[in-house]
């Protein structure tokens, strides 16, 4: 049995493939299935690491982005996808797996046009309330469509679409409590704020946080993950915010956590400034208090839609960039902290959002559609 999966080139695409892969190899171990040869096709592996992990075999092919903003390189990439789909063609019709899972955006298109001329089966994930065009397009012919938030199915086919939630991966669903504040160097007892920039970082959250910061340590602590491409812009210009401040040592910046890292941050964090991209469903699963802050230029307003959604769960407070400021953040930070009942509520809300399942049942029908093909 051979299962190949792909998607663009981002954690909020790649992690979740990873969710699925894990639980394909558990349900093949526990069901006693016939063994799976995993294979992950993009333009580049993300994070070799993991793929390695988790016995993953990594394929190279091309594919062109096409940005929602004017740009030359929108036309250079036409080339770069004509060149995907050769290429891909031809390596996915020798590997010839049994099933394609696809997670979406620009990289999977050749992978999947490549299913559809091969009449391999094809299974979707969209992780957004508002499909993107990839996925759109693979909607009419893939065999099973998997939506991670309700107001997503409408746009597909009712007899294929499932609301299945967003996989997150077994080790980062439990947060880690027990340690946490001793791993980062924290006080013990006073409050700790998580802000979470998305796999690159957020230079507008930042910028915020650290104009913020004077008035925010006095009664809480930071833990404050910039991305690497912003870490040292964040962290000079946090110096020199912090430089008489008496409280300087409440805040603890960092470039990026690693699974063990963002484990205890999350055990850590009583509240959570987060983007509205998959980040949001890891949040869910830890049960913890977020102020999310979707971006406004996101493909489709995406990043909105999923931040409302995630609001009308009771989940969140939701602040957009326009209305971004110091004076915002700290006082929508100390409402919420203040407040037991409003961070009960949720926490609730989060807890009653986050679906559980996930990689299992996309896993499962995965192997179903395998296990028929190669028959």
């Amino acid at each position: 049995m051979k299962i190949l999966f792909t998607g663009g080139g981002t954690g909020g695409h790649f992690y979740p493939i990873v969710a699925v892969a894990e639980e394909v190899k558990k349900q093949i171990k526990e069901n006693r299935l016939v063994d799976a040869e995993l294979y992950f096709m993009s333009p580049t592996p993300y994070n070799a690491g993991i793929l390695y992990e988790n016995g993953i075999k990594y394929i190279k092919n091309a594919a062109g982005k096409q940005r929602t903003y004017f740009s030359i390189l929108n036309f250079l990439d036409i080339f770069s996808t004509g060149w995907g789909v050769i290429t891909s063609l031809w390596k996915v019709f020798n590997l010839y797996p049994d099933v394609i899972f696809g997670k979406g955006g620009y990289a999977s298109f050749p992978v999947l046009l490549s299913a559809k001329i091969l009449r391999i089966p094809v299974v979707i994930h969209e992780s957004d309330s508002v499909p993107g065009k990839v996925n759109l397009w693979a909607g009419k012919f893939a065999k099973r469509i998997a939506v991670s938030y309700p107001e997503a199915a409408k746009y597909f086919p009712k007899d294929r679409v499932a609301l299945t939630g967003n996989p997150v991966r077994n080790e980062l669903v439990l947060r880690k409590v027990e340690g946490s504040r001793e791993f980062f160097k924290l006080e013990p007892d006073l409050p700790v704020i998580l802000v979470l920039g998305g796999s690159q970082g957020s230079k507008i959250i930042n910028d915020a946080m650290i104009d913020a910061l004077p008035e925010l340590l006095k009664k809480y602590q930071v833990l404050h993950q910039t991305g690497k491409n912003n870490f040292k812009e964040a962290s000079e210009t946090g110096d020199v915010v912090l430089l008489n401040n008496d409280f300087k040592q409440r805040y603890h910046v960092v470039d990026y956590f690693n699974t063990i890292s963002m484990r205890m941050a999350a055990g850590a964090a009583n509240l959570i400034i987060s983007r509205a991209g998959s980040t949001i469903f890891e949040i869910a699963a830890w049960g913890v208090p977020s102020i999310i802050i979707p971006i406004t230029e996101s493909r489709n307003d995406h990043q909105r839609s999923n931040a409302f959604a995630y609001a009308r769960a009771g989940a969140c407070e939701v602040v957009e960039e326009e209305n971004l400021t110091s004076n915002i953040l700290t006082a929508e930070v100390s409402r919420i902290i203040s407040s037991p009942e409003i961070s009960e509520r949720m926490a609730e809300g989060a807890k009653g959002f986050f679906k559980p399942r996930a990689a299992e049942s996309i896993a499962l029908e995965i192997l179903k559609i395998a296990a028929t093909h190669g028959a």
